[in-house]
C-alpha cells in the first residue's frame, strides 16, 4: 500500500498543524471554539486538530464525538455534547475525506438545529466528487480522483498517512 501514498505522515502533521492555525486565526476572538470529529477517523483526526490548537493558543477547546450511520446518514446524529455546550459557539466540522459531502451535510444540519456563532469543516482530504452543497473551509489536500478509486486514511504509531487504493 505505501506505493499508492498520497499522504506521508510527516506531510499529515504539516497539514493539522495549518489546520490549527488557520482556525486560531479564524477564532482568535472566541473564548471556546467546539472540535467535532466524525467517527472514526474524523474523529481521531478532531483531537490531533484539538490538541495542536491548545499548544499554540489560550482558546478553551471543547471535543465532541458525532455518531453518524455513513451507509444511512438520515438516521439520527448523535453528539456526544449536550446542545448547551456548543449553543452560540464556533463549531469545526472534522472528518477524514470528503467524498460525496453526505456524511458532513448530515451533521452541519444536525448542529444547525440550535444557533452556532458559526460552523466549519475541516477535513484531511478533499476528494472534489460532491453531490452536496458543502465545502471544506480547512484542508490538508485536495486530490482529483475518479469515482471508482478509495482513499484511504490510516492513523498509526506515525501518525496519520493517506493512501490511494
Amino acid at each position: 500500500m505505501s506505493n499508492n501514498c498520497i499522504l506521508t505522515a510527516e506531510q499529515a502533521e504539516l497539514s493539522i498543524r495549518r489546520i490549527a492555525y488557520q482556525i486560531y486565526e479564524l477564532n482568535g476572538k472566541e473564548s471556546t471554539v467546539i472540535i467535532a470529529g466524525i467517527m472514526t477517523n474524523g474523529n481521531k483526526l478532531a483531537e490531533a486538530i484539538a490538541t495542536k490548537l491548545k499548544s499554540i493558543s489560550d482558546l478553551k477547546v471543547i471535543n465532541c464525538q458525532v455518531h453518524l450511520d455513513k451507509k444511512n446518514p438520515r438516521n439520527p446524529v448523535k453528539i456526544s455534547l449536550d446542545e448547551s455546550t456548543y449553543k452560540n459557539k464556533s463549531v469545526i466540522i472534522v472528518d477524514d475525506v470528503l467524498h460525496s459531502g453526505s456524511t458532513l451535510i448530515y451533521t452541519v444540519c444536525h448542529f444547525l438545529q440550535v444557533p452556532l456563532k458559526q460552523c466549519k469543516v475541516a477535513v484531511m482530504i478533499n476528494r472534489n466528487h460532491k453531490k452536496f452543497p458543502i465545502k471544506a473551509d480547512f484542508k490538508g489536500i485536495s486530490l482529483s480522483t475518479s469515482m471508482h478509486e478509495h482513499v484511504e486514511v490510516v492513523c498509526n504509531d506515525k501518525g496519520f498517512e493517506a493512501f490511494l487504493v
